[in-house]
């Protein structure tokens, strides 16, 4: 071996044992210096963290570790101060502070019934359906004038007798009327007006209305009475009347009938024909009538016609008429 080659060998060795050196010696600063970190934290009563095992990293990302003592509590109570927005409701007025929370809540419960079941929301409108409707029905009650105490008794009623009364209650075939007996008065949806057609009571009356009226019917017996409200209504008793009209199985389909027009409407017209129920006659029945006439150009109450029997419905007694003589009759033989 030459002696270069010897001197190579030993620089080696020599650098070699240097960076072993500087490399246990290192090692051991760094176990003291984590020793030393362990005891402080042990020493107030703080358990070791991340931190404390890695100081070259800490020290080369600028982390700052910081232990707090009792001079620093009176720092965090500085900073746990209430925030601006927190500041601005406490001096916000108790009544916009009560509205905002209302408003919120009613918000919340839109919310939450958007996610409802259907079948829920159903019975939950109808239950709010019926409430509506129980509502109404309470404040349509009207205050009756007399106590029950009161009250006259139906014996001293007698047909034509003009009273005035109180409308109770409206329905779908006419309105009741207090009229201070011991029953309300029956006034039918026909004996309203003769102007024109009524398709519901409430286009002439209201709960509460003061009416003057005439007694049509009374019965003291089954406790009814009717009322009319019509000028020249006819008055009859209700026992001779019922006795002398032909009762709806005696009539048959092309009965020849003469009878006397009692009410007009938009579609036709009421005839007394002496059956137990009035006759309707269609406008579109009667021979005079033309594309775009109004049955009142040529129909009036009062006047006698001769009608023939279309249908007869003992079901919902009813009688349908026609003013035009039906083309299968036989009619008069001319001789040559």
């Amino acid at each position: 071996m030459t002696g270069s080659s010897l001197l190579l060998a030993v620089s080696v060795l020599v650098c070699s044992a240097v960076s072993t050196a500087g490399f246990v010696a290192k090692s051991m600063a760094e176990s003291r210096s984590m020793s030393s970190r362990i005891q402080v934290a042990q020493e107030i009563g703080r358990p070791p963290t991340f931190l404390d095992e890695d100081d070259d990293e800490g020290e080369d990302a600028g982390v700052t570790v910081r232990f707090l003592d009792e001079d620093d509590d009176d720092e965090e109570d500085e900073d746990d101060k209430p925030s601006q927005g927190r500041q601005r409701w406490e001096n916000l007025n108790p009544k916009i502070k009560q509205r905002l929370v209302e408003r919120g809540q009613a918000r919340a419960i839109a919310n939450k019934n958007k996610r409802e079941p259907r079948d829920d929301k159903k019975r939950r409108m109808m239950m709010y359906f019926k409430e509506k409707q129980r509502e109404k029905k309470i404040a349509a009650r009207v205050e009756r004038p007399l106590g029950f105490d009161e009250r006259v008794p139906l014996t001293a009623f007698f047909p034509g007798m003009e009273v005035t009364g109180v409308v109770i209650s409206l329905t779908n075939f006419g309105a009741y009327v207090d009229v201070g007996s011991e029953c309300d008065g029956l006034l039918h949806i026909s004996q309203l007006t003769r102007e024109f057609f009524v398709e519901h009571p409430r286009q002439v009356l209201s709960p509460g209305d003061e009416v003057t009226v005439k007694v049509r019917l009374v019965d003291p017996e089954l406790k009814k009475m009717q009322l009319t409200m019509l000028e020249g209504q006819t008055i009859v008793d209700a026992e001779k009347d019922a006795e002398d009209r032909i009762p709806l199985s005696e009539i048959e389909v092309d009965d020849e009938l003469w009878g006397e027009l009692k009410r007009v409407t938009d579609f036709g017209a009421y005839i007394e024909v002496g059956a137990e129920v009035d006759g309707f006659l269609h406008y579109m029945d009667h021979p005079l009538w033309a594309d775009g006439m109004h049955p009142s150009e040529f129909m009036s109450v009062g006047e006698r016609v001769r009608v023939w029997v279309a249908d007869v419905d003992n079901t919902q007694r009813r009688v349908r008429l026609t003013a035009s003589r039906p083309q299968h009759l036989p009619g008069p033989r001319r001789e040559l």
